[in-house]
């Protein structure tokens, strides 16, 4: 059945109408048209639907729409282009093809908002889990 439910994305209210078990992903992509979220695999595995959940990186394909009511939502376009991560990725030519690079984003930002100053280790370990489509 169709609800109505209030998200709090990037620090926006939004009233959508959704099925109680529809993955928070399709309703930031399709009914929000917040497309910076990517759809990889839809098993959670690839990370590439990756977006930030009470400041903990998730996978938004596995995360019914209806469990993310009252919390804090951050997506890829919830950073500022300007943001010291975003910079730093440009700079530091880490960006690929861009399909799987917002959830990886997504899960580094996560990573510095626990640990603003991480060990290499820590860092390959949060992006570890991440796969890339093309392989570059």
């Amino acid at each position: 059945m169709v609800k109505n439910f209030e998200l709090k994305i990037n620090g926006k209210l939004y009233k959508v109408k959704a099925y109680e078990d529809e993955p928070l992903l399709w309703v930031i992509r399709e009914r929000l048209r917040l497309t910076g979220t990517k759809f990889g695999c839809g098993m959670g595995l690839c990370g590439a639907c990756t977006v930030l959940i009470d400041k903990r990186a998730q996978r938004s394909c596995l995360v019914p729409v209806s469990s993310a009511v009252g919390k804090e939502i951050i997506t890829i376009e919830g950073i500022p282009s300007n943001h010291p991560l975003k910079r730093a990725w440009i700079e530091l030519q880490v960006p690929q093809c861009g399909y799987c690079q917002p959830g990886q984003i997504m899960e580094a930002y996560a990573l510095l908002l626990e640990n603003p100053r991480p060990t290499r280790d820590q860092i390959v370990q949060s992006l570890s889990s991440h796969i890339c489509r093309c392989g570059t």
